[in-house]
């Protein structure tokens, strides 16, 4: 079993999110047991640096209380200043 939702999906993506992790920014791990969340949920805004599930690093600005709807697989400590970050996984 993968911990990858998108593994073998085409391009639209469609899902229920099941569960929230809490995300500690880190530059080098990827998420707990290699989960691919389907976004993130930002408590209080700022810059949010991350990888998405295709591999490219993307750098945005949100505001507080935000849902940021992008498959991701590991929030930067580099270049993020937001806080308070959950993974939403499927």
């Amino acid at each position: 079993m993968s911990n990858d939702p998108f593994k073998g999906i085409g391009n639209n993506l469609t899902g229920a999110v099941k569960d929230m992790l809490s995300i500690t920014p880190h530059d080098t791990n990827l998420f707990d047991d290699g989960v691919v969340a389907i976004g993130l949920y930002i408590t209080v805004g700022g810059t949010v640096k991350f990888t998405t599930s295709q591999g490219n690093a993307r750098t945005v600005t949100v505001p507080d209380n935000f849902y940021l709807i992008c498959s991701a697989k590991r929030v930067f400590a580099t270049g993020t200043s937001a806080t308070g970050i959950h993974a939403l996984v499927s």
